[in-house]
């Protein structure tokens, strides 16, 4: 008997779910339909609900390197200062340009 009781408690917890469900539904399609019908009333075009964010651009800056960042002033100064190239501390751009180097003769051990 209380097996019993206990499915026709589920059964009715299910209807009242699935009807809950159906009423929250049925709300969601009054509301776009108004929506809908007011936006043809005063003749502006109906817009769609969206999403505010993309969700994948959370996973593109992952997936695509960054930019390379804009050097500062001070990072333009200090590699100047440095004799180094603006662009990255290693490339200091053609050899031929170099004219204050002395080559010297390399010595063997």
């Amino acid at each position: 008997m209380m097996n019993f009781i206990l499915r026709v408690i589920l059964l009715l917890l299910g209807l009242v779910f699935a009807a809950s469900l159906a009423v929250a539904v049925m709300l969601l399609a009054a509301v776009w339909g108004v929506r809908y019908a007011w936006g043809r009333l005063t003749g502006k075009p109906v817009t769609p609900w969206v999403m505010r964010f993309n969700p994948r651009s959370g996973f593109d800056r992952f997936r695509h390197p960054a930019a390379p960042a804009e050097p500062t002033a001070a990072d333009v100064v200090s590699a100047r200062a440095r004799g180094e190239s603006v662009r990255s501390p290693i490339a200091i751009g053609s050899v031929d340009d170099v004219t204050d180097v002395r080559a010297r003769p390399v010595r063997g051990d």
